[in-house]
């Protein structure tokens, strides 16, 4: 799909401090429409934290945070129903069923015609057999696809993923990034991930923003990061930077794109 130079989201000099803990730190970035941006790094890199502040749930401690052109700290309810977001780690009422929960999800992003749209969704992700059980006694591959149902119910614009095939058997799992790349170009979306998975990065992904300790350490494209650190897959790369293996490669020093001056658009 052929992307646009205007950026959907836009972070800059971002900073999120839990007390004595940087969990982010003076990172900057731009996404581009259109594109599937992956962030990555290890446990505690800072992937879920950015997520959540891009959506708003988290109020930086310093920086910005720019969606669709609106101010994520002061106007974020003009964007937010244009995005929505989808984590295996993050639960709905267990004790009602999936079409319960969807309906009621569908009332509260303000949708018309919500039984219709729910229909349409759970028969999209193939799911119809687990509307009527309820969302406490699922697998949790099969919680994750209700999490992932619930955040295309409004259709959004820009879609945020962390870890969206966590706990799938492959085949699933291979459906389900063949599901997202569909609904990419079908609509047009912007899709943000954190994963684990390389090789879903690798497919998924036009460009991939690596984090480790809460820092920028490197950026592009999965095939030029490859190619730049002489790997044979994203994952070596990967595990080059996670061991710190990576050092003095391009783009794991001090002008690594952390400063404000560098947000360059990670999905060029």
């Amino acid at each position: 799909m052929r992307q646009s130079q205007d950026p959907v989201a836009a972070v800059k000099n971002l900073t999120k401090r839990f007390g004595e803990v940087c969990a982010v730190e003076s990172i900057s970035f731009t996404v581009a429409k259109g594109s599937t941006t992956a962030l990555l790094g290890g446990n505690g890199a800072g992937k879920t934290t950015t997520l959540s502040m891009l959506l708003g749930l988290l109020l930086p401690t310093s920086g910005s945070v720019t969606v669709f052109g609106e101010d994520m700290v002061r106007h974020r309810h003009r964007v937010l129903p244009r995005m929505n977001f989808s984590s295996p780690y993050v639960d709905v009422p267990r004790r009602l069923t999936v079409l319960e929960n969807l309906t009621v999800y569908g009332h509260l992003y303000g949708l018309d015609g919500v039984a219709a749209r729910v229909r349409a969704i759970a028969r999209d992700l193939e799911m119809e057999p687990l509307l009527r059980r309820t969302t406490g006694n699922l697998s949790s591959g099969q919680k994750t696809r209700v999490m992932l149902a619930k955040a295309l119910l409004n259709e959004p614009d820009l879609l945020l993923l962390d870890e969206p095939t966590a706990s799938l058997d492959p085949d699933t799992a291979d459906w389900m990034r063949s599901y997202l790349e569909i609904y990419r170009a079908r609509t047009g979306a912007t899709i943000v991930l954190a994963s684990h998975n390389m090789a879903e990065v690798e497919r998924l992904c036009d460009a991939v923003v690596m984090l480790r300790e809460g820092r920028i350490v490197d950026r592009g494209a999965p095939a030029d990061l490859v190619a730049r650190y002489g790997r044979r897959t994203l994952e070596e790369v990967f595990l080059d930077i996670a061991r710190r293996r990576g050092a003095g490669q391009p783009g794991d020093s001090g002008d690594s794109g952390e400063s404000g001056d560098s947000a360059d658009p990670v999905g060029r």
